[in-house]
């Protein structure tokens, strides 16, 4: 998948790298050309100097054939604006935008556009987003060390015990929603096509999670 990213500080260069290294082919818009240094000498994508809400900037990245989309330059007006051309002038269908107001970002997500602000896990989150992956964190409790991760379960679990994805992973299961109903787990609960998971894990072993979730047969014994 292409992906353009806008805004090339150190989310949006952390971001550029990550996707690259998993196989996406990447664009990089920034106005200061001198914030291309960030990506390293290893980085091969695009790198494209101006507005990233410009039409022909954006077309220089690729936008016309871009998957997804990410806003994450310094200014909440900017990415707005990006992401917004990004998603109705263009139709890409993965857009994620950074905002640092907070309000702003209530709104937008109203709009229908997943917005991040905390740095600790703007990666993370910009990754599960844009890619649209089966594992998403949906609570942090406050020293930032200790997150809850919802689990779609994928075909590669079904019929599987929950304490096998957790031996994978390393996370510990909290409880499971089943057919929109919650219900705590047994050491015997055995996990059916729908379910949701909810685990409990550490930032240190999130990636862990995903690669269990995403590759089910790296955790079969």
């Amino acid at each position: 998948m292409h992906v353009v990213v806008m805004g090339c500080g150190r989310v949006g260069s952390a971001i550029a790298r990550r996707l690259e290294k998993v196989g996406h082919s990447v664009a990089v818009i920034d106005q200061d050309p001198e914030a291309f240094r960030r990506l390293g000498p290893e980085f091969t994508g695009r790198q494209v100097t101006g507005l990233g809400f410009d039409r022909q900037v954006l077309l220089d990245a690729g936008i016309d054939s871009a998957g997804a989309f990410a806003a994450v330059s310094s200014g909440d007006n900017s990415n707005i604006i990006s992401a917004r051309v990004a998603r109705e002038t263009f139709g890409v269908q993965h857009v994620v935008a950074r905002i640092y107001d907070s309000k702003r970002a209530e709104v937008f997500e109203r709009m229908g556009i997943p917005s991040v602000a905390t740095v600790p896990w703007t990666v993370n989150r910009l990754m599960r987003e844009l890619l649209s992956v089966k594992v998403s964190e949906i609570w942090r409790e406050p020293t930032g060390k200790v997150l809850l991760m919802r689990v779609t379960v994928t075909d590669g679990w079904v019929g599987r015990r929950v304490t096998d994805l957790e031996t994978a992973c390393g996370a510990r299961a909290a409880w499971l929603v089943r057919f929109g109903e919650s219900q705590l787990l047994t050491a015997n609960t055995v996990l059916q096509d729908g379910d949701q998971l909810v685990v409990a894990a550490t930032d240190e072993i999130s990636d862990r999670v995903h690669q269990a979730v995403e590759n089910p047969q790296g955790g079969r014994a």
